[in-house]
């Protein structure tokens, strides 16, 4: 994260538990960040300020911690689904990354493209509302994430040991989102604890 800052160019961040700490020593080793652009892999339809939030998570954990913040460019979670969606997809129009950070639950899922989900299969946006039982979501889809010069998963924890070894050692399968994102002309990483890759043959 902080090359990709150094370097400029968008960057695409997630929530959730894991990648707090990895956002804290980024802001650490490169505290300059003007040059860059933040975008959100999926967000979830709350106020900025719901603790919920991808977004606060990344102010908190990030950008209160850098000198100088690069530009933003945030999902509108207090919007409906939809409408969110739709001005994200506007916004997303001719932008490239240069990094995509991502995580992987459980059930195989990445940024909010879950198992066998609608959004999988729609290649002609570049976000899209998600309905899950907890809130509704907004998601990049695909072409944007495998558009990336580089995708980075970040993932802890033996509850993440299966979904990593049908991520990562099993044909792609809609049935496990994240092994359908691969950076289509760049390079894929997997930072991973040992509980995490514990399934992985290596």
């Amino acid at each position: 994260m902080a090359e990709a800052a150094r370097r400029g160019g968008h960057i695409a961040v997630s929530g959730g538990s894991t990648p707090g700490p990895a956002y804290e020593q980024a802001a650490a080793i490169e505290p300059d960040w003007s040059s860059a652009e933040l975008w959100f892999a999926d967000e979830r339809c709350v106020p900025p300020e719901d603790e919920r939030s991808n977004y606060r998570l990344v102010r908190e954990r990030l950008l209160e911690q850098l000198e100088r913040p690069p530009a933003e460019h945030r999902v509108l979670g207090e919007l409906p689904a939809a409408e969110a969606a739709d001005r994200y997809n506007e916004e997303l129009r001719g932008v490239e990354l240069g990094l995509a950070l991502l995580g992987i639950g459980p059930d195989g899922h990445t940024a909010s493209l879950f198992p066998n989900d609608p959004a999988l299969d729609d290649t002609g946006r570049l976000a899209a509302a998600v309905v899950r039982p907890d809130a509704e979501r907004v998601t990049m889809t695909l072409p944007v994430l495998n558009g990336a010069a580089e995708v980075a998963f970040l993932a802890v924890g033996a509850d993440k040991a299966d979904a990593i070894r049908r991520a990562f050692a099993e044909p792609p399968a809609p049935a496990t989102p994240a092994s359908l994102v691969r950076s289509a002309a760049g390079t894929t990483y997997a930072f991973l604890d040992r509980a995490a890759a514990a399934a992985l043959e290596v």
